[in-house]
Parts: C-alpha cells; structure tokens; sequence
C-alpha cells in the first residue's frame, strides 16, 4: 500500500490526507503546533470547495455546521450599495451556497475523517529528501511514497523544492479578523464595505455569530496588543455604516487576530519535484480578496490524490493546478489593488464602474464569479 507524509495540518494538509486515504493510500500528517488550530476566525467554504470537498465526504457536515451566506454586495463606508447579489440567484447558477462557518469547526470535520492514529502533534519537520521521499523530524527519519508540503505561506518545503525562487511578498496591506455575538446574525447581509484604501467585511454565522475582517495599509510587522488593535479597528472603522460600530463595540480584544497579507506575484515553476508536492498557500499563497485561499487548497487535495492513484502522477497534478491557480492570485491582487484605491478621483471611477455592473442585473455581477465556482474535481477513470 502507498504511504504518504503530510506537512501541515491546516486546511490543505487535513483535506488532502483524507483525499489520499479515501484513495486507499496510508497517510501520517506532521503537524508541528501541539493541538489542532482553534482560533476564532471564520472562513467562507465556496460552492469550487465544497465540490472538491464532496469527493471524500465533508461537504454535509460544513453545511450542517454551517450558515448559508444571504445576500449581499459591496457598499461605500455610508452604507449605500454599490453592487448586489441575491444569495439563491448564486446558488442556483453555481450549484451550492457559499458556507461561512469558524475556521476551526472546518478543522474538526477534516481531522474527524482521517483514520485514528495518522495526526501527529508537536512534531517538527528539520528537513527533507524532495528526490528520495524523505523526511527527518525532531523524532527521526521516515520515508513515503510521495511527501506533501502543505506548510502555509512561509514553507520550508517550497524553500527545499525551489531554493533561487523569491517566495511570498508583502502586499502592502495588513488584515484583521474576528468574531462576535450579534443580533444581525440571523438577518444581516454578507457585505464588504470599500473605503478610502480600506475594506470591511461582514459575515454572518451560525449560532448568533458574525464573523469580519478589515484590511488596511500598514508597514509590515507593525502589530499592537489586542486592546491596542481593537482601538485601531475603532479609528478606522467606528465612524462606517451599522452595524459595523455595533460589532467593534462588541468584539472582546482576545477575538481579533492581526496578520500581514503576503502573496507570490511569481508562480512557481511547478508544484512538484520529486516525489514531493505543494498544496494550499505552500503552492500559491494569495491576498484573500476573493476568499479562495481555503477554497483553492480542497481542490488542490483532491486533484493531488486523483492524479497520484488514478492519473498520471504528479507532473499532471502541476499541470492541472499550476495555470488555475496562478489565474486566481492574480485577479484577486488585482481586486485587492482596486480595493485598495485611497485617492478619491480615482475611487469616484472605480465606485462609479462597481454601481454600473451593479445596476445592470445578478448576472453580470455572478458571471464574474463562473471561472471559479464553475470548477469540477477530477473523475476516476
């Protein structure tokens, strides 16, 4: 039987050792952090993941868990809108709902699928063979079939498959997210807000719960205490639209997490060497304007396991994913740089184009979204 090692425990790395194993394929996870990333975030799980997530049984228990995004659009900080959509348009075109549910109840559903004994905590991957398949660790050597980086968006192993290549760059921009209990969590609309070179999103959960992240310039590495960036949120935020204020009034400190947005405005030559693979931000790390990051790492998963059991290994699983992937960190920097607009001539012409698609129906806004929620996973031949 095949044997695979997976670096990582996050999104890509759960999700593709479930992919592997309901290959038939034995799999061990490594996962240097001591217990299963419990963070409060939310993420919001694509009618593309949720496909890709349906091939090894996830995609019921995120809904379950889940609450399927209401309508929504992008407003101005005054709270006009500038563009709408309608939630069941979305999801009769594209076949699904987006679910937005914590980050962590995703970890548990993937981890709950994998075979008893594959997860290993609080172990730390020191190196590895990208040629041979192996792998050394603060606990020894091990050898597998095929090695999996899935190591987020600083990987080492990206750094041991391409040592010349640049890597992640600061986009410029900083991001904060957080949840909090709400009363507009059973009616509000799903919204991000465009400012002067600033966003806010609003979200809402299931169980009274909204989730949102704000992103805006900032020097890289610039973090304050919780109290401190909660009062940073309030500064430039506090003065927008309802119920924005409400939900930073609301947020405890402990709730907010800060993190600097990178991407790789490089593609890699290829997501493989070896008998070693990428998956997730290790392969494409991207700004999250399009909130594909998690969505982009479930189909890399179950592409890796198809083309490794059923296809033709691993060169086809960089050509399959190598040329979507790079499409989609590109337009989501280019929206991120739209976004991102602080001068207001400029700002006033792009407001004024979102308004005109806006006005024009659902479906000039929703064609936007086909070459991404239109993807199908792989079939078994």
């Amino acid at each position: 039987m095949a044997h695979a090692i997976v670096i990582g425990a996050g999104i890509g790395g759960l999700t593709t050792a479930a992919a592997l194993q309901h290959k038939g394929w034995t799999v061990t996870v490594y996962e240097r952090a001591p217990a299963l990333e419990a963070v409060g975030a939310g993420i919001a799980m694509a009618p593309n993941a949720l496909r890709a997530l349906e091939t090894i049984g996830a995609a019921e228990p995120i809904r379950q868990r889940g609450a399927f995004q209401g309508d929504g659009g992008v407003r101005r900080p005054n709270g006009t809108w500038l563009s709408r959509t309608n939630a069941q348009t979305a999801a009769t075109r594209f076949g699904d709902p987006t679910v937005v549910l914590l980050r962590s109840t995703t970890i548990d559903v993937l981890a709950g699928l994998l075979t008893p004994g594959t997860l290993h905590l609080g172990v730390t991957v020191t190196g590895i063979s990208p040629d041979e398949g192996t792998v050394t660790t603060d606990h020894g050597t091990d050898q597998a079939d095929l090695i999996v980086g899935a190591d987020g968006i600083q990987s080492p192993t990206r750094a041991a498959l391409f040592p010349d290549h640049p890597g992640p760059r600061y986009s410029g921009a900083t991001a904060w997210r957080l949840t909090t209990p709400s009363p507009h969590a059973a009616t509000g609309h799903a919204s991000e807000t465009w400012g002067p070179g600033t966003v806010f999103g609003v979200m809402p959960m299931s169980e009274g719960q909204i989730y949102c992240y704000a992103t805006a310039p900032a020097p890289p590495g610039e973090h304050g205490t919780p109290e401190e960036e909660k009062a940073r949120l309030q500064e430039l935020f506090g003065t927008w639209h309802d119920p924005i204020p409400e939900l930073l009034d609301a947020v405890t400190p402990d709730r907010i997490l800060r993190n600097d947005i990178h991407h790789l405005p490089r593609p890699l030559p290829a997501f493989h060497r070896g008998r070693t693979a990428l998956v997730g931000d290790a392969a494409h790390p991207m700004t999250p304007n399009l909130g594909q990051g998690a969505c982009q790492a479930a189909e890399d998963a179950v592409v890796l396991a198809h083309e490794v059991t059923d296809g033709d290994g691993l060169p086809a699983y960089t050509r399959a994913r190598l040329p979507r992937t790079t499409q989609v960190m590109r337009r989501s920097h280019t929206i991120g740089r739209l976004a991102g607009i602080s001068a207001t001539i400029p700002r006033a012409g792009r407001d004024s184009l979102l308004w005109l698609a806006g006005h024009m129906g659902p479906g000039v806004v929703l064609r936007q979204g086909d070459f991404l929620f239109a993807w199908q996973p792989p079939a078994r031949t």
